[in-house]
């Protein structure tokens, strides 16, 4: 193996570890938000109880999310430095702001989260526990950003360095409002908010099934399926807007996500199937025209297929294709099941079927699969660029760097992750199993 594919293996394997942990602290700063409001609100104390379990959690995910981020930003000067240096000044600053206004929000309020339960005022510490759930979202904000100008670059121009290319920002807010920008921002933030309701979801549900902690449960599970309800529908219209947009901006993609080979014709919708590369064709069910119509409004109206594209400009098919459809599936799924949670929960027959609730304690799976495959499609949907139409992610290696170099430390991180995410499991089952703090909660046993 040569070092650009090893390359992107590492970078991979460390961005896929790092994205299990964002999603969840966003999702469950929103939860504890309305969590502790509703504890405002009531002064029940079962709502403290609720936001102190679920912070505890929400800083072991913190801690392993900080961690995990780190070592792959590393990477950008190890293993990609002609890309560093082209994307340089675009990267810094969004990177930088990243870092000033919305890790250091998020960071430094958290203390008061965990520890100022007992040492501030409880308007205070909510005031806490909303800049914490407000420094993750602004934290995607600022990656995402940064993430999209490389799918959609605007706001730049290209100019002659000392070592070669780089992009210049010639309009910060037009490289902000990229035009995939808010798109893929609104698509994200939804996954995580499904992400850390289904996380929820799944502790509760297998509470009430060993038949523990019922009232914590059935009230944190019915927070976590309106989360997750409203999330699923977001998630339907924002990807829906997003494939729109890529239509526009990334005609290739698009032909990749659904197989769509003719040059210029209307396109299917494929519910699934399998890709012939060699015949340039896919085996399987599918919509006659559905793909058209969604982006068009009209069945008949011509898309941009992949025959349309240098075959060295196409990104590999098979993996785009499946994986995107993967990530269709789940998705549909999770709208169903998170609706039919809400349904049963209003007629008072949710918590007493099992294998609903079974499936609810493993459907913490779907919405990190879907995140996972989701990312898969939209990064390798767009290659061979590294930034789209500006530069390849062949010319974006570090030279000096060896293949054996890369294969050594890619088993390395692979060996540490593998220990973090068993570390990961141990303390958060540890956790689970304690199950929420039984101390004095009301209003009177805390600080006025």
């Amino acid at each position: 193996m040569d070092n650009l594919l090893l390359s992107r293996l590492q970078f991979g394997l460390t961005i896929a570890f790092h994205y299990l942990f964002p999603p969840l602290s966003i999702g469950l700063g929103l939860i504890l938000v309305i969590m502790e409001g509703l504890y405002l609100k009531t002064a029940k104390p079962i709502y403290l109880q609720m936001t102190r379990f679920w912070a505890r959690i929400f800083g072991l995910v913190f801690a392993l999310g900080v961690a995990s981020g780190i070592v792959m930003e590393f990477q950008f000067g190890t293993n990609w430095s002609t890309y560093s240096r082209f994307v340089g000044d675009v990267f810094g600053s969004a990177l930088a702001a990243e870092g000033i206004f919305a890790f250091f929000l998020e960071s430094g309020f958290l203390a008061i989260l965990l520890f100022g339960w007992d040492r501030v005022k409880p308007r205070t510490h909510f005031f806490a526990t909303v800049m914490v759930a407000f420094g993750a979202h602004f934290s995607a904000v600022w990656i995402i950003i940064a993430n999209s100008w490389q799918q959609t670059p605007a706001g730049h121009h290209v100019v002659a360095a000392q070592n070669g290319l780089r992009a210049e920002i010639v309009d910060f807010w037009q490289m902000v409002l990229n035009p995939s920008a808010i798109d893929r921002l609104t698509h994200s933030i939804a996954g995580a908010w499904q992400a850390g309701a289904f996380f929820v979801i799944s502790v509760c549900a297998f509470y009430v099934l060993k038949n523990r902690h019922l009232e914590f449960a059935r009230k944190s599970l019915k927070i976590g399926l309106w989360v997750a309800a409203i999330a699923s529908l977001a998630q339907l219209v924002t990807g829906h807007s997003s494939a729109i947009t890529v239509s526009r901006t990334q005609p290739p993609k698009l032909a990749a996500f659904e197989g769509h080979y003719a040059e210029f014709a209307p396109a299917d919708m494929y519910l699934f199937g399998w890709v012939d590369q060699k015949e340039n064709l896919v085996h399987g069910i599918k919509i006659p025209g559905f793909l058209s119509f969604l982006v068009h409004g009209n069945s008949q109206t011509p898309l941009v297929g992949l025959n349309a594209v240098p075959e060295t400009d196409r990104p590999p098919v098979q993996i785009v294709f499946q994986s995107y459809h993967l990530m269709i599936a789940i998705g549909f799924g999770l709208i169903a099941l998170s609706w039919l949670g809400i349904v049963l929960l209003w007629r008072g027959r949710l918590f007493h079927i099992r294998w609903l609730l079974w499936t609810l304690v493993f459907s913490v799976l779907g919405p990190q699969v879907a995140n996972q495959v989701g990312w898969a499609s939209a990064e390798i949907g767009r290659q061979p660029w590294i930034v789209y139409g500006l530069l390849r992610t062949s010319e974006a290696v570090s030279p000096s760097v060896s293949a054996g170099q890369i294969l050594t430390s890619l088993i390395l991180f692979g060996l540490i992750y593998t220990l973090l995410f068993a570390l990961f499991v141990y303390l958060l089952n540890e956790k689970i199993q304690a199950g929420p703090l039984g101390e004095d909660m009301s209003v009177e046993g805390r600080r006025a």
